[in-house]
């Protein structure tokens, strides 16, 4: 699946296997290893009340208790099989984080922001730490927020967009996403890059759902950022990723983008 880019390729892959019942955990895990994209998923029959189904998410080396474009990829995965939600427009998802709501939206399928498991600001030495490993000096930094919802973001907001392009981080050992604002009457609103560590080496993902849908829910909050808005990922490594950002009256965050199947066939295992 490519997810969160309407031109064919240039958004985040991600393979979803579908009818995935009696695979154990570490067949998962090795297929995920072998397949080596940033997230892989299986989907299996719901076990919750009001799930339409259940779905594991691995990374090459864990598995994840809620990633963004992986989550719309599965859903759109499953939809294209045929399968036929509870409610018309509205698909339920079961994951490690929980049961995540699922809409058709005018700018494709979108997700319902879930709770940050983890939230506020990050201590002064962490900054100073943060400052190190993305090559900057602490004054480029304007804020910083823990915003985990799962993969353990720590989200960092620089003074513009030309700077988040401009980074070249010498390491990192956290799980980092960054943004900066784009001047107003672009049409994006900010431009993000997400950094992690992957088998002890540093990687950036393309475009990045749980960090957006958790950077939405600190710039909405905070006023930094008004809703609706678009974000921009993936533009250093030559993708175009858009995140479409909206928020409803009683404060849920959604995140949306559009989703295509690029390859289809059978696994074997």
């Amino acid at each position: 699946m490519d997810v969160f880019s309407s031109e064919p390729y240039r958004g985040n892959p991600v393979a979803v296997v579908l009818d995935a019942e009696g695979l154990t955990s570490a067949q998962m895990q090795r297929f995920a290893h072998w397949m080596n994209l940033s997230e892989t998923t299986f989907v299996l029959p719901p076990d919750a009340a009001g799930a339409d189904y259940r779905v594991r998410i691995f990374t090459p080396t864990a598995e994840l208790p809620f990633a963004g474009h992986p989550t719309l990829g599965t859903c759109h995965a499953w939809l294209s099989a045929g399968h036929v939600p509870g409610q018309p427009d509205h698909i339920v998802q079961q994951c490690g984080a929980g049961l995540v709501q699922v809409r058709r939206t005018a700018a494709g399928l979108g997700f319902a922001a879930p709770p940050l498991l983890r939230s506020g600001p990050v201590s002064e030495p962490m900054i100073e730490q943060i400052a190190a490993q993305l090559g900057l000096d602490r004054a480029e930094i304007v804020e910083a927020q823990w915003a985990d919802n799962g993969p353990g973001w720590v989200a960092v907001l620089l003074g513009s967009a030309d700077a988040v392009v401009a980074l070249r981080p010498p390491s990192v050992e956290l799980d980092l996403g960054v943004a900066g604002a784009y001047p107003p009457g672009s049409e994006c609103a900010i431009e993000v890059r997400a950094f992690f560590l992957q088998d002890g080496r540093p990687v950036e993902d393309p475009v990045t759902g749980s960090l957006n849908a958790s950077l939405a829910q600190w710039l909405l909050t905070s006023g930094r950022l008004t809703a609706p808005y678009i974000a921009s990922q993936g533009t250093v490594l030559g993708r175009r990723g858009r995140v479409h950002v909206s928020r409803d009256d009683d404060g849920t965050v959604w995140v949306a983008g559009a989703t295509a199947t690029r390859i289809s066939g059978e696994v074997e295992l």
